[in-house]
């Protein structure tokens, strides 16, 4: 394959970030970015299998009950309606975007590779809770709990079978699939923008289709997904939330950013060179070690690429907003599906609120009578006098 050859090749065009520029190959053979973004990639790579391992082998593989609240009927027909559509959705998409492409070219696609990093993207979904648990899943659905305790350094306490479990039916195909789909479209919109305003400049189209994805969040979010039941805001902050008090709070600020991911990955997928590769995969050409490697090498800066779109838009902000979350509604309380039995009625644990002092996972907790509760064997730390002179 010519676009995969070794050697030297003239410099090409590259719409980019800042419109047409000119890639100098000596260059890239000196600099390679895309050797630092797959270097990147494969840490990631192997944190994440490192961690699912502990947690597949571990106590932490355990189903979280839905309690003794029983969830709508509307709300089980849309869920098990959802599970259908996404493990269907998948196997097409797999042959659509990676077998197909591969029986006809012998080569895996920019979108075949898109569809693999979102779905190892799954992996960050809990880590809006690292350190407060502020976004809850139903339990209702068929789970195994979480790997959110096997990360290094999590912090919100929970338990085996009390914790926020991962709907794993629904959100590993979404993520895979789904969030492709939505990417692919959200490029179709950027194409028929770019159609009707041909001198819009890079930095405005971006900023439009970050304005698309924040409305096209809205209705999905706020729309189907909240309503419905898959997942909940308890602790959203209530002054910038739509429906606040409900148990389908949808918080304008998560709006701002998934759509910020969204909107990265368009961009992602969007500004390409003439031979279709992304921004991540300068210096492609000028990696040794034939057409396996060189895909690999692709493969793993591309997930790095969309890994950290997801990291940075969404994942560190949402640590900031945990730490200022609202109480629990009452709507959201007394539908055990939705707690996971961390919080609230069967347990001793009052759910998070800013009255309280935040516990970590090794922490004692203040119980629902006020009182302090320590971990077992654990003593208050001791007061020591400061020294004094005579």
């Amino acid at each position: 394959m010519s676009d995969l050859s070794n050697k030297k090749k003239a410099p090409v065009q590259t719409e980019s970030l800042g419109g047409a520029l000119t890639l100098d190959a000596d260059v890239q053979a000196k600099v390679r970015p895309v050797t630092i973004w797959a270097a990147v990639g494969g840490a990631l790579l192997v944190l994440q299998l490192y961690v699912w391992i502990r947690w597949i082998s571990g106590p932490y593989f355990e189903r979280v009950p839905g309690g003794p609240t029983d969830p709508p009927m509307y709300m089980k027909a849309f869920l098990t309606f959802n599970g259908i559509l996404m493990c269907v959705l998948l196997p097409i998409a797999i042959w659509w975007f990676i077998v197909r492409p591969w029986r006809r070219e012998r080569r895996i696609t920019l979108d075949g590779m898109l569809l693999v990093s979102m779905g190892l993207m799954f992996f960050q979904d809990p880590l809006l809770n690292y350190f407060n648990t502020w976004c809850t899943y139903n339990t209702w659905l068929w789970n195994r709990g979480s790997w959110s305790s096997d990360i290094p350094g999590w912090v919100s306490p929970e338990e085996p079978g009390r914790q926020v479990a991962e709907p794993l039916l629904i959100n590993a195909p979404g993520y895979a699939a789904g969030v492709l789909v939505i990417t692919i479209f959200g490029c179709w919109v950027m194409r028929k923008i770019k159609a009707r305003w041909p001198n819009i400049s890079n930095l405005r189209l971006i900023l439009v289709t970050y304005a698309f994805t924040f409305v096209l969040d809205f209705v999905m979010e706020a729309g189907f997904m909240l309503p419905f039941g898959l997942y909940t805001y308890p602790g959203a902050i209530r002054s910038v939330s739509v429906f606040a008090g409900t148990y389908h709070q949808w918080p304008i600020y998560e709006g701002l950013m998934w759509g910020g991911v969204q909107a990265a990955m368009c961009c992602l997928r969007y500004f390409t060179d003439d031979r279709g590769r992304t921004i991540v995969e300068r210096g492609l050409d000028n990696v040794r070690g034939g057409f396996v490697r060189q895909q690999f090498t692709r493969f793993l800066a591309i997930f790095a690429a969309v890994s950290g779109c997801f990291f940075f838009f969404y994942n560190v902000p949402a640590q900031w907003i945990a730490m200022h979350a609202d109480p629990w509604p009452e709507d959201h309380l007394k539908r055990s599906y939705f707690n996971g039995g961390i919080c609230g009625d069967g347990t001793d644990v009052p759910c998070p609120d800013p009255a309280l002092p935040i516990p970590t996972k090794r922490s004692g907790y203040i119980n629902v009578d006020g009182q302090l509760v320590l971990p077992d064997g654990a003593q208050p730390p001791q007061t020591v006098p400061f020294q004094r002179g005579n």
